[in-house]
């Protein structure tokens, strides 16, 4: 019998691969989305490219009643993977109080309907930015490096809700959760049916590079170049965002196989470095086209250098991430050429 697993934010970035790989792998996937920070017509894609339709609610995670409602509508949830959080750095900064909000309760209401509906699993989306900037002892950062001071509302909600579930399961709570500590993440699905859509101005910095690259906008802006790096510009660990939705594949069969101990904490990248002038050239030399960029003055709260090592992940969850990055960047082009009008 198929298991089922409910996937908050599952019409975002990364929760719309995460569905396709569980879909792949055999699983039964129910959603659940606001639509903030996506739109509705993203199931179509996942449903062209699996031929499964996932069932879809548009609800919000902070209304603890509809989630219920879900729950108790699908009583054979057995695991939940958690991706519904608000996730800009500097719009946090200006909303700090909408952001505690959110991504507080938002965990707080799932932890609880799990214990009351039997559901024994989490894998909860965490972020490297609990680390802050590692020292370079610290360098590539492991699942043991200090945990610091939050420099953004946004990374302190990841470390709060990272407290939060280890303070559950210490209580005594029947449940197990996988933390997964991102870095990266980039790149579209190869069908370029799902890819990163971002609202506004983006964030990230691959939006940002295939839309100056598509005319969208007029310049690229690389912050800093005076770095303690090989070219004075940030380094990233930069993970293509389909090897990521893997990683919960992996660690949702752990905790549902009952392996491991009942709170688990892996880094999830590619275990080396990348500048983000590399990635420009990279970028360049993957699709042929010329990205108008330019040096502007270092940004507040960006964190000079962090990657991970992965060793844990790679040797408990048997995943890897290996997808060359300039194949990554081809299928974060292809999408962009798809959606751009």
């Amino acid at each position: 019998m198929k298991k089922t697993i409910l996937v908050t934010g599952g019409t975002g970035f990364i929760g719309s691969h995460t569905t396709v790989e569980l879909q792949e792998a055999g699983y039964d996937v129910i959603i659940v989305d606001n639509l903030s920070n996506s739109t509705a017509d993203v199931v179509d894609g996942i449903e062209k490219i699996t031929g499964i339709r996932p069932k879809f609610y548009q609800i919000d995670c902070q209304d603890k009643e509809a989630l219920n409602t879900v729950m108790k509508e699908n009583k054979d949830i057995a695991g939940i993977i958690h991706f519904a959080a608000s996730k800009a750095v500097g719009e946090s900064v200006e909303k700090p109080l909408l952001y505690y909000r959110n991504n507080l309760l938002s965990l707080i209401n799932l932890l609880e309907l799990m214990t009351e509906h039997g559901t024994k699993g989490i894998i909860f989306s965490s972020s490297c930015t609990v680390y802050g900037q590692p020292t370079a002892d610290n360098l590539p950062v492991t699942e043991n490096a200090p945990i610091q001071k939050a420099l953004s509302p946004y990374g302190n909600t990841k470390q709060i809700n990272e407290e939060i579930i280890a303070d559950y399961i210490h209580s005594g709570a029947p449940i197990k959760s996988i933390v997964l500590r991102y870095f990266n993440p980039i790149g579209a699905h190869p069908s370029a049916l799902i890819g990163e859509l971002p609202r506004g101005v983006p964030m990230n910095l691959i939006p940002f590079v295939t839309q100056t690259a598509a005319g969208i906008r007029e310049q690229l802006k690389i912050f800093g170049n005076d770095y303690d790096t090989p070219d004075g510009t940030c380094i990233r660990d930069y993970i293509y965002v389909v090897d990521l939705a893997k990683a919960h594949v992996a660690a949702m069969k752990r905790v549902l196989d009952g392996e491991g101990d009942q709170i688990e904490y892996f880094n999830v990248g590619t275990g080396h470095g990348v500048s983000t002038l590399e990635v420009v050239t990279a970028f360049e030399k993957a699709t042929g086209v010329k990205v108008n960029w330019a040096y502007a003055p270092r940004r507040e709260g960006d964190i000079e250098k962090v990657w991970g090592n992965v060793d844990k992940a790679n040797k408990l969850l048997g995943w890897k991430a290996d997808t060359p990055l300039e194949t990554v960047l081809r299928t974060a082009w292809e999408w962009q050429k798809r959606i751009t009008p």
